[in-house]
């Protein structure tokens, strides 16, 4: 019931789509869109002609954004989709396929600059391998640090004053990823030098995926100093795969929230539905209405997690666990100012004999419910 996702005409199909996209926009009043290379425009013969359609569709986009009350978040590649990606787009074992990769990226990063996005995203989707037989860790891993190094100099030569973010996903399609979780892409960031240019983009189901929750991930990213953005999305928690589902959870999305609020909010990104409705709601107002329940969710998130930041209770239990690390001795082992021969002096000489205290667990998962 969606008329342009048929017709026999790919380019009219797209074309389609971005008045229904624009008329959406509209509708639900929201202030930015994203997209990727393969998703607003079909591909072509070649990679000449694939651009060309997504140009086009981009000249529509500048049309329709002269009046249209909407901004660009972030666009992307599509590096997965296509079989020859099959192996990786960057981690692929045939440079062929990276220099193909890069000149796809290109195209798009262009367009990004060009209707004034905020971001730019990378995710290669199948970054990773299937098998360890037929693959070199330390190669691929190096191709990808090259990569990307040269998205972060392709957006200073043309002047791209956005945001260069890198979105995690641990596995699915593929056994193993190189881009797991937030920790494991800090790691590489670091070990290319790119950690004070790239941030990272999260997604809850990803962070699933990754056996961690989302505002583990969003707290992690943070405390790194890489937070950029997030998609709003919802994962299956007894799926081990990617569902995709519009968030409506409050409880979680007030965590999530709050972490954000405490890191001091955005300072570049914003939520991205990355969602689909479920195989069943076939009427195009569900389109509407999904978008409509998931922003609800996230305002009725958002004042629970104001809630917990002016409150200051769980603020202040924390503050509390830590206050130790405050104090003088605390600070002096902190700053290297103490040896392990100094530490264990200290000890003896003191007859230390610390005990736990209570991490109160129940106590503050009661309280976050109180705010709800």
């Amino acid at each position: 019931m969606r008329p342009w996702m048929h017709g026999s005409d790919p380019m009219q199909g797209a074309r389609m789509k971005a008045e229904v996209a624009f008329e959406m926009f509209r509708l639900l009043d929201v202030p930015f869109f994203t997209f990727h290379d393969r998703d607003i425009a079909p591909e072509g013969a070649t990679l000449a002609e694939s651009n060309r359609n997504v140009r086009l569709i981009g000249e529509l986009f500048a049309r329709k954004m002269e009046t249209a009350r909407v901004g660009l978040l972030w666009g992307t590649a599509n590096l997965f989709s296509n079989r020859r990606y099959m192996a990786g787009a960057a981690t692929n074992p045939d440079p062929e396929v990276f220099a193909y990769a890069a000149a796809q990226v290109k195209n798009a990063l262009d367009l990004t600059h060009e209707l004034g996005g905020a971001n730019y995203v990378l995710w290669g989707g199948r970054e990773g391998y299937e098998s360890i037989l037929n693959t070199d860790i330390k190669r691929e891993l190096a191709q990808l640090g090259r990569f990307l190094t040269l998205v972060v100099e392709h957006k200073q030569k043309i002047g791209f004053r956005g945001t260069i973010l890198i979105e995690p996903k641990p596995h699915e399609p593929t056994k193993h990823q190189y881009d797991f979780d937030v920790g494991t892409i800090y790691g590489m960031l670091r070990a290319f030098d790119l950690e004070d240019q790239v941030k990272i983009n999260i997604e809850q189901n990803h962070a699933i995926l990754a056996s961690h929750s989302f505002e583990h991930e969003i707290a992690l990213a943070a405390a790194l100093g890489i937070f950029g953005s997030i998609d709003i999305n919802r994962g299956d928690h007894q799926s081990g795969w990617d569902t995709d589902q519009f968030a409506m959870n409050v409880p979680e999305l007030a965590l999530a929230l709050y972490e954000i609020l405490k890191a001091g909010g955005f300072s570049t990104g914003g939520l991205n539905f990355d969602a689909k409705i479920r195989r069943q709601s076939i009427d195009p107002d569900d389109l509407l209405e999904a978008h409509v329940g998931s922003m609800d969710a996230c305002a009725r998130a958002l004042i629970v997690a104001e809630k917990m930041i002016a409150d200051g209770r769980l603020d202040s239990f924390v503050a509390d666990r830590y206050a130790g690390w405050d104090s003088e001795e605390g600070k002096a082992i902190l700053a290297g100012k103490r040896t392990l021969d100094d530490l264990a002096r200290q000890v003896h000489e003191m007859a230390l004999e610390p005990q736990p205290r209570s991490g109160k667990q129940e106590y503050l998962e009661g309280l976050v419910n109180r705010y709800l």
